[in-house]
């Protein structure tokens, strides 16, 4: 079986998701590679940085913005000098022999013909950054699959960590998914749950459910390869979506006790 995945470059949280899988799943053999795509949407770079001030606040933001330059750095420079770490999901990939490949438009047609030209029999996506068309979830032979971080139908759509913490859950989960053209619709493959540690901060929390997601990706994996996946509704009717939080989100999830940082 033939797996293509699909981020975005994200030198965080993503970046450790794919240090642990590369590092634990056992048919390494299995990945064609990973694709790196960029962000297709009508926000602007301001508005970008508009929306992770208003999310982090000053302190917290700057903390980000120094680390995100230091990585960024640290992804130009020879591994020799880096004492083995990684910094981008290009090191980590060129770590374990596994091809990386930037794509600028998941949905052209190029890159739809070149999947199937390349005999891919299923795409994982984690977080990756454009929609999936029709036709580019038709392409491999076993389809498209999602990771995400909550327990499906439940905390669809935007930064669900976020929302379990700030809506008082015990636990976060995380779902494999199958793709189709709505947003965390598709029958769901597998799940598990992680129990919110107490004076968990929302990034400590984030770090290991990405940890914990490698490890159910490579089970799924395994699982369509034996053709022994059993699937699972994942009805719209029972589900909750969010999106971005506000400011005023974050001030409300700070009263209630939580961190982001």
């Amino acid at each position: 079986m033939k797996v293509l995945f699909i981020t975005q470059n994200d030198p965080f949280y993503v970046r450790e998701l794919f240090e642990e899988i590369l590092k634990v799943h056992p048919r390494r053999d299995q990945i064609a590679g990973i694709v790196v795509a960029p962000a297709m949407g009508k926000k602007s770079l301001l508005g970008l940085v508009k929306q992770m001030w208003g999310f982090f606040g000053p302190l917290n933001f700057v903390r980000q913005g120094v680390r995100f330059v230091l990585y960024k750095v640290a992804a130009k420079l020879p591994r020799a000098l880096l004492g083995g770490r990684v910094f981008s999901i290009e090191q980590t990939a060129a770590a374990h022999g596994v091809a990386v490949h930037h794509v600028a438009n998941l949905n052209a047609p190029e890159f739809v013909e070149w999947v199937r030209a390349e005999g891919i029999d299923v795409i994982a996506s984690v977080a990756a950054p454009q929609i999936f068309r029709a036709p580019l979830i038709r392409a491999p032979r076993l389809g498209c699959i999602n990771i995400h971080n909550s327990k499906l139908p439940r905390y669809r759509g935007m930064l669900p960590n976020f929302w379990q913490m700030y809506s008082g859950e015990p636990s976060v989960g995380t779902s494999v998914h199958r793709i189709n053209e709505n947003l965390d619709d598709g029958a769901i493959l597998a799940q598990t749950e992680s129990a919110i540690e107490k004076g968990e901060s929302l990034e400590a929390l984030i770090r290991r459910t990405k940890i914990r997601g490698a490890h159910l990706l490579s089970r799924t994996l395994l699982e369509l390869e034996a053709g022994t996946i059993n699937e699972l509704p994942n009805p719209v009717g029972e589900g909750s979506y969010f999106t971005f939080p506000t400011p005023a989100d974050v001030r409300e999830f700070r009263r209630r006790g939580y961190r982001l940082m």
